[in-house]
């Protein structure tokens, strides 16, 4: 549409700032069209020939593009302006183009006119600047709601892509946290392997850490695994505390065949089996067992964390369960919103237990 051509896409711009401005061309073509059609409808109505008094039609539309433009690129330019004061400018620049618009008007209407002279008729002047007036109003309105709307859009946009980053930054804290006090243990038992003349244990307990490691900071947050690669890193894990204990500490993982290519979320288990390790071989005395096991059910996927605790250790309720396993359920219902949940409590025979739900999912 003419009435904005200076509003064309430029290099570097925005790329809302370009949408609006192609939806205002389009918009404004409609615009302009639909002046033209109502015009020469009314004129016809009225008597005017909608054929001869098309140039005529044409050259005032094109004026008042031009006219239009500038009013739209002013209040592109003012655009920080309250909705009220841009109400208050849309009018009082209405009225001043629509009587520009009636002296162009008139112009154009002794031009065509010639030789014949033409009377000035003041009545008609004011019914052409209340014509003229009402178009460049309805426009104006027109694209402060379309600016509106696509402002609107842009700040939902920017503030989902806030919520997406916050939530990404988050996801990220959530899923590299890795107890430090496994790490200090870790290396304190290397450093008594070592002490005790073990270093080919100790070389052992260093290599399993670093491929433990190495695999663990590698993966991406948001990035699946089929279950038995989170099994086998739980079960690399489990293989560098049972070192630590002795091996008074046993492991148990069930994972039926037909589940071992299902997805979940990279590392969901490891805060539960951290947990596992620190009130089962961390806090009971003698012979421990950490189980871990996969079941599914319709549509529906169970992954369940069970371990023994000493007789003394209360089941964590839930003003104090662990921040590990508060994120867990954090990160389950933000990847599965009302679609996976997470049970814990203590068993009948005394030992504590986690069970994650989320959909089942094939690659």
């Amino acid at each position: 549409m003419s009435i904005v051509s200076s509003l064309s896409p430029a290099h570097g711009v925005d790329h809302s700032d370009s949408d609006l401005q192609r939806a205002t061309l389009r918009f404004g073509g409609l615009y302009l069209v639909a002046v033209f059609l109502s015009a020469s409808v009314l004129w016809g109505i009225a008597g005017v020939d909608p054929i001869e008094s098309a140039l005529g039609k044409m050259v005032m539309l094109t004026a008042t593009a031009v006219l239009a433009g500038l009013q739209t690129l002013l209040l592109i330019r003012l655009k920080t302006l309250s909705l009220l004061a841009k109400a208050v400018l849309c009018f009082v620049l209405s009225i001043v183009l629509g009587v520009a618009t009636s002296f162009i008007d008139f112009a154009i209407y002794v031009l065509c006119s010639y030789p014949e002279t033409v009377a000035w008729d003041s009545i008609g002047f004011a019914y052409t600047i209340i014509y003229s007036t009402s178009i460049y109003f309805g426009w104006s309105c027109l694209f402060l709601a379309l600016a509106y709307s696509f402002e609107l859009r842009d700040r939902e946009r920017r503030l989902a892509q806030v919520r997406e980053e916050a939530m990404a930054a988050q996801m990220r804290a959530l899923r590299y946290q890795l107890n430090p006090h496994f790490l200090f243990n870790t290396l304190n038992s290397m450093a008594g392997l070592i002490e005790e003349g073990e270093r080919d244990d100790a070389r052992d307990m260093v290599l399993s850490l670093s491929a433990y490691l190495r695999t663990t900071l590698a993966l991406d947050p948001f990035q699946d695994l089929f279950l038995e690669e989170e099994m086998a890193l739980q079960a690399g894990y489990l293989a560098i505390e049972r070192r630590r204990f002795s091996d008074r500490m046993r492991v148990e993982i069930d994972l039926p065949v037909d589940l071992r290519r299902l997805l979940v979320p990279s590392l969901i288990l490891q805060p539960l089996v951290e947990n596992a390790v620190k009130h089962g071989a961390g806090r009971k005395t003698g012979g421990v067992t950490v189980a871990i096991r996969a079941e599914a059910d319709a549509e529906r996927l169970r992954l369940t964390v069970e371990n023994d605790m000493a007789d003394a250790d209360p089941s964590p309720g839930p003003a104090s369960l662990g921040i590990g396993l508060k994120n867990v359920g954090e990160r389950l219902s933000r990847r599965f919103p009302g679609a996976s949940a997470m049970e814990h409590g203590r068993t009948d025979d005394g030992r504590f237990r986690v069970t994650l739900t989320m959909p089942i999912r094939i690659a």
